[in-house]
């Protein structure tokens, strides 16, 4: 290491990646001790204050929706719950939903933007209650200038959606996302973000998405009719079964009753006498 960049330690009362440019300098032993030393847990002042039923029921259920469908179409995106993302030389922060394309599925304890070789592609945060301020103004500004591509907001309490996307690459302010038909397009998802009743739903086309309790209700509802379908097949086959066994009995009577009739006839045709 020359002297021009001495070695890098994370303090622990403000834990920060190292900047790109003393990140490019260290060795790979060193980047390890740092990756080590970055923390993915937090106390509860440090990172977010607790969270109720209505926050933790809608970031679980968008995680599980949203690991069904690309579980299901084998798109490669990568999805996280308030994990700990480390811009270069900036504060730690954790999203309620951060997506990631085209990397690797492996499981992670945090992300790492100069280890990952890629900054995350959106973010999505549920707001309950506290700082409103945070997540619709400072965040705004905040991920635009680190270049994350689609930021979107979801109001649980006043039942509304935000979106905001980087116009280009490379852009660092942030253009408002407009409704369509009550719906929010991300470019980054491939879906469409709107509220149903009180929940955040995400739609493919005209189809919503459906998460993983819905998945299976949808699963068992197939599975019956095709067993359904399956017993009335069976019982139309042992009818016929039936229909056919009693076929070849009657064709076998039929034709004992032929052989019995062509002896007599025979007989009559070798003496006629009565």
């Amino acid at each position: 290491m020359s002297a021009t960049h001495p070695a890098y330690h994370v303090d622990e009362s403000d834990p920060r990646a190292p900047s790109q440019e003393i990140w490019d300098a260290l060795s790979e032993a060193e980047r390890a001790r740092v990756l080590d030393e970055l923390p993915s847990e937090f106390d509860v002042v440090e990172s977010a204050p607790p969270e109720g039923d209505l926050h933790w029921e809608a970031k679980t259920l968008a995680m599980e929706t949203l690991r069904t469908y690309f579980r299901k179409t084998n798109r490669r995106v990568y999805l996280a719950s308030e994990m700990a993302i480390y811009y270069p030389g900036e504060r730690m922060f954790a999203p309620d939903v951060m997506a990631v394309l085209d990397v690797d599925l492996h499981p992670r304890e945090s992300w790492v933007v100069s280890a990952e070789k890629k900054g995350i592609d959106l973010a999505l945060e549920i707001h309950v209650s506290g700082r409103r301020l945070k997540d619709l103004d400072r965040n705004v500004k905040w991920f635009a200038r680190l270049g994350i591509p689609e930021y979107m907001v979801f109001d649980r309490r006043k039942l509304r959606l935000f979106g905001y996307r980087l116009p280009e690459p490379g852009a660092r302010v942030y253009e408002r996302v407009l409704p369509q038909g009550g719906r929010l397009a991300s470019a980054v998802l491939g879906l469409d973000l709107r509220i149903e009743g009180e929940r955040l739903r995400f739609v493919m086309g005209t189809a919503p998405v459906l998460d993983a309790r819905e998945t299976i209700e949808s699963l068992e509802a197939m599975l019956d009719g095709v067993t359904a379908r399956q017993e009335e097949a069976e019982q139309r086959a042992a009818a016929e079964a039936e229909r056919a066994r009693a076929a070849i009995d009657e064709a076998q009577r039929l034709a004992e009753r032929a052989r019995q009739l062509e002896e007599e006839l025979a007989k009559l045709r070798r003496d006629p006498r009565p």
